[in-house]
């Protein structure tokens, strides 16, 4: 099959034989080009595929704590049906299990130590089924959270702030008091720590505390649990399914999602996921542009060949055509090369960053200043198109005006003075 006539003659320019100074110095620029556009899309592709793999690594960490979604009382009362509203949610497809919780404010006391925390009152038997650290904590921790003998779960940073072990006695202020003829007094109740749990979530850490549900019920002095937390099989499907519940279940209780317990910090993440695109995607027009000069210097050696083609017959379209494809041309090139350079680093990461930890003697992720200590990467599918379609566009747009001035090249005026 025979090739058109424009791509033989642009791919021939494209790789710009050295056979003078010039031709040479042309396709060094050519190959700067080149390596500009594919250093631009790695560093796209491996800067986006850091950050989605942070935002799941802390989602995760974060689902491993709170449920999927929680459903309870508009004036922060009992439930009044638990029993129903436990049924109408597990009749829902999407839900994978269902437990009771109670969740207030307290402060916690030891000695002279005094912390604010979030109670939150769970049934052990259920809590497996809407979170994973009760999964881990199951046979342990929360075996020894029995009702009446009002034991406490601290979080790992929680228990070392207050300076509390296994076995130690805390006290539990609660925040509304008793009315009495000296006026209000807090109402206080020793505790005893029964376990510490780790989420790797320093939020939760260092400011939750786990007790039983009756307990709580007793300590706040709630008639019954004040909400019910449901875990997903799928926890994309959080707002769909929390709406269907919400219409379900009544005006009278209100049901939150995971995304919107935490909708500012999802938010930020997906502004600096924008931003750093923005500015990235700089990188990549900044090279894409260089284009620009080398295609007017190709243009500017090539004016005696682009004269002969146009007295052969060749149309402005034609001559267009090719240098048009010659800057194509190191546009896919360059493109092509930063996809496969910047998903080699991405799917090694986890490898490639120790090795370089090895080789410099430091530490890029600290343990005791970020929440995780290895490097996560997760490439998306809709990160990496929009980057090489936006590369193959830029490369595209730099083209057009020299390929427009190589076609209103003269033959007349160029074979003068050849």
């Amino acid at each position: 099959m025979q090739l058109p006539f424009e791509l033989i003659v642009g791919w021939r320019y494209t790789r710009a034989a050295r056979s003078t100074r010039r031709n040479g110095f042309i396709s060094f620029i050519s190959g700067v080009s080149m390596l500009g556009i594919a250093l631009g899309v790695a560093a796209l592709i491996i800067v986006l595929s850091v950050m989605n793999g942070f935002q799941k690594e802390v989602r995760d960490r974060m689902l491993g704590v709170v449920s999927h979604i929680e459903i309870f009382a508009a004036d922060g009362a009992a439930l009044p049906d638990l029993a129903t509203t436990l049924q109408r949610v597990r009749a829902q497809p999407e839900v994978l299990g269902a437990a009771p919780f109670i969740a207030a404010q307290a402060l916690l006391a030891r000695g002279e130590d005094m912390k604010g925390v979030m109670i939150r009152g769970i049934d052990p038997g259920l809590e497996a089924e809407v979170t994973d650290l009760a999964v881990d904590l199951k046979n342990s921790a929360l075996a020894r959270l029995r009702p009446g003998e009002f034991g406490i779960v601290l979080g790992a940073d929680l228990a070392r702030s207050l300076g509390a072990r296994r076995g130690d006695r805390v006290t539990l202020i609660a925040p509304s008091g008793q009315v009495t003829p000296a006026g209000v007094v807090p109402r206080l109740k020793q505790m005893t720590v029964v376990g510490t749990f780790d989420s790797g979530h320093f939020e939760y850490d260092s400011a939750l505390a786990l007790i039983h549900v009756d307990d709580a019920a007793r300590i706040f002095r709630l008639e019954g649990p004040s909400g019910v937390r449901v875990r997903l099989r799928d926890l994309h499907q959080a707002r769909e399914v929390a709406a269907q519940l919400a219409q379900a279940l009544g005006d009278k209780l209100v049901v939150r999602d995971w995304t919107r317990q935490n909708r500012s910090w999802f938010a930020a993440v997906q502004v600096e996921k924008r931003m750093m695109f923005i500015i990235l995607t700089l990188i990549v027009a900044v090279a894409a542009f260089n284009l620009v000069s080398t295609l007017v210097m190709t243009v500017t050696d090539k004016r005696a060949d682009i004269a002969i083609l146009r007295t052969l017959g060749a149309s402005p379209r034609s001559i267009m055509g090719i240098f048009i494809i010659q800057g194509a041309m190191v546009g896919v090139i360059g493109t092509l090369a930063g996809l496969a350079l910047g998903l080699g680093v991405a799917f090694n990461i986890d490898v490639i960053v120790p090795a370089l930890e090895q080789l410099f003697h430091a530490s890029f992720l600290p343990k005791d200043i970020y929440l995780i200590s290895r490097m996560p990467s997760e490439p998306q599918q809709a990160d990496i198109v929009p980057i090489a379609l936006i590369s193959l566009l830029l490369a595209f747009a730099a083209t057009l005006y020299p390929s427009w001035r190589a076609s209103q090249v003269n033959p007349a005026e160029a074979l003068r003075y050849e």
